[in-house]
C-alpha cells in the first residue's frame, strides 16, 4: 500500500510523508524538510509519527522552505538525506556527519519497499529534482516549484495514480497584487513556478482512467485562492471542485491512499 500526507505546503514551507507497505516492512520517505524542526516534530506527531520513524529525507532543491531543518533532522535521526550535487554546492556544502546521498536526474532510490524516481525541473535554483514514488504497483508523482513543464518532465509522470501538483499563483491575482514588478516576473517566469492555468494543462495531460487523488499544492497566499485553484483541477480532470483537495501551510492534507 502507498499513501502520502502533505504536513505543509506553501512559501513558508514544504514537507511531505511518502509511505509504502507491504505486510512485512513499512518504508517511510520525507519529500522537502522545509519546517522549523519544532514545526516538524509537531507536523509529525499529528500524523502518528515520530522523526525516528522516517528512513530517510529527499530534498528537491536549496530554497529555504524545501531544505529548512534537514541537516538538523538527519544528525539528530541518523537519517540518509538525498539531494543533487548542484543543491549541496548552493547550501555551502556543510557537513552532514556521512548521512549525505546524491541524487541524479533519472537515477532510481531504491529504499527497499519504496522507490524514487529523481527527474530535474526548470526552476531558478542550482540543480532543482521534483519525483515520482512507488511502491512497485502504484505511482505518486511530486512536482511543484517549476516555471513550465517541459515534454520530458510529462513524460516522468505518465501514468501516476495519485498527483500533488503545484497551483501556486492565478495570473491575474498575481497581474494585480502588491508584489514589485521583479517579483511578478520571476514568480511567473519560465523558472519560477506554476499558475492555475498552467497546472490545469499539465493535469489535462496525466488525466487517465485510474488516476485517482489529485491534490493542489504550493498555494500563494497572497496570488491564490484554494477554491480557484481546485476549479481549475477539476475542470481539467471532469470532475467536481469538491473531488480535488487543497493542501495548505499549516496542516497541509489528510492521509491519502494511492
Amino acid at each position: 500500500m502507498l499513501r502520502f500526507k502533505s504536513l505543509g505546503s506553501g512559501s513558508s514551507g514544504n514537507a511531505t510523508v511518502v509511505e509504502a507497505r507491504d505486510g512485512h516492512q513499512t518504508v517511510r520517505v520525507l519529500i522537502d524538510c522545509g519546517l522549523g524542526a519544532k514545526t516538524l516534530a509537531t507536523r509529525l506527531g499529528q500524523a502518528g509519527l515520530e522523526g525516528s520513524q522516517i528512513d530517510a529525507v529527499f530534498i528537491t532543491h536549496e530554497h529555504s522552505d524545501h531544505i529548512g531543518s534537514a541537516r538538523q533532522f538527519a544528525l539528530r535521526h541518523h537519517t540518509p538525506v538525498w539531494m543533487s550535487q548542484g543543491t549541496y554546492a548552493a547550501i555551502g556544502e556543510p557537513d552532514f556527519a556521512g548521512w549525505l546521498r546524491q541524487a541524479q536526474d533519472g537515477a532510481p532510490i531504491d529504499l527497499g519497499g519504496l522507490q524514487l524516481t529523481p527527474f530535474a525541473v526548470p526552476h531558478d535554483a542550482r540543480e532543482p529534482l521534483q519525483v515520482r514514488c512507488s511502491d512497485g504497483a502504484r505511482h505518486l508523482g511530486i512536482l511543484t516549484d517549476l516555471g513550465h513543464a517541459p515534454p520530458q518532465v510529462l513524460a516522468h509522470l505518465a501514468g501516476c495514480d495519485a498527483l500533488l501538483l503545484e497551483c501556486n499563483h492565478d495570473a491575474a491575482l498575481l497581474a494585480n497584487s502588491a508584489y514589485p514588478a521583479f517579483l511578478k516576473k520571476r514568480v511567473g517566469g519560465q523558472h519560477g513556478h506554476l499558475s492555475n492555468a498552467q497546472a490545469q494543462q499539465i493535469a489535462a495531460g496525466l488525466n487517465h482512467g485510474s488516476l485517482g487523488h489529485v491534490v493542489a499544492a504550493h498555494l500563494s497566499r497572497q496570488n491564490n485562492r484554494p477554491d480557484l485553484a481546485c476549479a481549475a483541477l477539476a475542470q481539467a480532470l471532469d470532475r467536481s471542485p469538491a473531488d480535488i483537495l487543497a493542501a495548505d501551510a499549516s496542516t497541509g492534507c489528510a492521509w491519502l491512499t494511492v
